[in-house]
């Protein structure tokens, strides 16, 4: 009896501490999208950069969200979501051939 209350005891502390941690790393990828967030609202506001860098200087802040977002909020990062991350990245590409197509068309 006393190994099975050691062993239950040894298990939720593993499990306390694995919490702890994954809270941890979700509360920093949190912090990091409200400043990045910031950083894009002052680009915006500011309207002292070129236009074309401004552009791709939220185009890139909104890419690392969509990564916190999907790694950390969407739990992608762990065992058993292969599938969804293969249809997210299947639909990304397929939205990026339609508009590169549809920007072709218009242009040519």
């Amino acid at each position: 009896m006393t190994e099975n209350t050691n062993t239950n005891n040894q298990l939720t502390d593993f499990h306390r501490q694995k919490n702890k941690e994954e809270m941890k790393r979700n509360v920093i990828s949190f912090a990091m999208m409200i400043v990045s967030t910031i950083i894009a609202f002052a680009v915006v506001a500011s309207g002292v950069m070129d236009r074309v860098f401004a552009i791709f200087l939220l185009f890139i802040l909104a890419v690392a969200q969509v990564a916190f977002q999907f790694f950390y909020f969407m739990h992608m990062k762990e065992k058993g979501h292969a599938m969804p991350a293969v249809m997210i990245v299947a639909g990304t590409w397929a939205a990026f051939l339609t508009t590169f197509g549809l920007i072709a068309a218009v242009w040519w």
